[in-house]
Parts: structure tokens; C-alpha cells; sequence
């Protein structure tokens, strides 16, 4: 198969708590309306399940503010899931939370026991590689660990860089198909896709770059009209979700699930 990258038959899904009014983020721009997030929450997993995916809603997790977030917590291959190491203390337990109900699909669950820390927003998987950023949640010893786990399993790693001042290396970037990336100028212009095609967000819809392709749809975030328009002129077949709630916590499309399809 050469689309496993964006082709899934599994996602995971966990519902907003009530803490999330706590969450990090990196400037302050008021505290997320959880009705809203709640109702735009609702819409994107009703998005993935219309794709004909089995989709797996796990309850709020109150002690974690940032459990909504679940992307980060693990890499889902088709070989086997990695239980991610988060670079955020408060976010540790969230990892250890996710485990069992990785193992209740996959055959294989292992996990990034450390000293490095590593997050799933910086692992970008795409048909040839897996490129993971360093950033202030993931560094070197990291992926080091990350690079001895999948590296049986016949996957290449590459390490690459987020730009400075950005949280996550999937911020700025998101696969659209086999050959085709979503990325800011900013991340383009580091080279790191070079050998890809390369569709830009629009001027001042940096946040646009991170949607997510999920089988025969592209979900990204609603609000930016010009990268909406060029990902339609592309054709792609868009699906826009509301995010402004958890945009005020640094998240977005691919942050809010787990995406794989297990071997069996």
C-alpha cells in the first residue's frame, strides 16, 4: 500500500474536561470556552467517523488539562505504537494513560522511557520517512530513542528543526497526500521538504498549516480563507472545523487524535 500515511481504518479521540480552562499555551488570549470546544470537538470526530473509520472516544481525563490533546501522547504505525515521552512535565501522566487502550489495538506497544523527551506533534510520518522536529517539547536524546524503537520495523527517521518561537513541528506543517506537504513559508523555507511538493498557507494563516488528511479527507481549521481556497483549486476534498477555542491553547487539527491503521 503507498498511502498508509494518510489512510487509517483507527482514530482515538479523547473529549474535552472541564480543566482545560488550566491548559498551557504560549500566550495568554483568554481562557477557551469549553461549551464551544465541546461543540467543535463533537464535529471534528463526527468528521473522522463519516470516513467509515472506527473511531474511539475516550472520556476526560480532569487531573490533565491538555488530555484533549492526545496526538502527543503516542506515534501510531502500522507495525506497532511508541508511548511518547512529553516534554511538558504536567503531560507526563497522560502518556501512561494512553497505553492500555493502545495495547487493546496493537500488538506491539513500546514506549520512550527517557532521559529525552519527545511529543507526537513533532513526528511527522509521511510514505518515505518520518521526519521528527526538535523543539522545546522533543530533543536529541528524544529521538535518538525514538530512532532505536522504529528502526526494526523498517522505518526511517530523519531529524529536522521547528523554527524558533513555534511549539511543535506539525504547527507549521501537515501531509496532504504521498508527495504533496501543507507548510508555512517559514518552515518551507528551511529546505526540509525538499523533494515534496509544497503548498503554502496563505499570507498571515500560519495556523492554517496545521489539518490533517484522514482517508479522503482534508480537515483544517475554519477561518482562513486563502489557504482554504488553494487547498480546494488543489482538490482536495475539505472539511473546515472549528478551532478557536483550542487555537487559545496552541492546538489544532492533527493535536486532537490518534490516527493509524494496526497491523494485525
Amino acid at each position: 500500500m503507498t498511502d498508509r500515511s494518510f489512510r487509517f481504518s483507527h482514530a482515538i479521540t479523547r473529549r474535552p474536561a472541564a480543566s482545560i480552562t488550566a491548559g498551557l499555551r504560549a500566550v495568554d488570549t483568554g481562557a477557551p470556552d469549553l461549551a464551544l470546544m465541546l461543540a467543535h470537538h463533537a464535529d471534528y470526530t463526527a468528521a473522522l467517523r463519516a470516513t467509515g473509520a472506527t473511531i474511539v472516544e475516550l472520556d476526560a481525563l480532569e487531573p490533565y488539562p491538555d488530555s484533549v490533546f492526545v496526538e502527543d501522547t503516542a506515534l501510531c504505525l502500522p507495525e506497532g505504537a511508541v508511548v511518547m515521552r512529553p516534554g511538558a512535565p504536567s503531560r507526563l501522566g497522560e502518556a501512561a494513560e494512553m497505553a492500555p487502550h493502545l495495547a487493546a489495538l496493537y500488538g506491539q506497544v513500546v514506549s520512550i522511557t527517557g532521559p529525552g523527551f519527545i511529543e507526537g506533534g513533532d513526528i511527522l510520518v509521511t510514505e518515505r520517512e518520518i521526519l521528527v522536529g526538535r523543539s522545546a517539547r522533543t530533543d536529541a536524546a528524544g529521538i535518538a530513542e525514538l530512532i532505536r524503537l522504529v528502526t526494526p520495523w523498517g522505518h526511517k527517521v530523519r531529524e529536522v528543526e521547528t523554527p524558533p518561537g513555534v511549539l511543535h513541528f506539525k504547527t507549521d506543517c501537515s501531509l496532504l497526500d504521498a508527495e504533496t506537504i501543507l507548510a508555512t513559508p517559514r518552515l518551507a523555507a528551511s529546505g526540509c521538504f525538499d523533494g515534496y511538493r509544497v503548498i503554502h498557507t496563505g499570507e498571515g494563516e500560519e495556523a492554517a498549516a496545521n489539518s490533517i488528511r484522514f482517508n479522503d479527507l482534508v480537515l483544517a481549521p475554519a477561518g482562513f480563507l486563502r489557504t482554504a481556497e488553494t487547498l480546494d483549486r488543489a482538490g482536495y476534498n475539505l472539511r473546515l472545523i472549528g478551532n478557536s477555542e483550542c487555537a487559545k491553547l496552541d492546538g489544532g487539527m492533527s493535536c486532537l487524535s490518534l490516527r493509524f491503521t494496526p497491523h494485525p
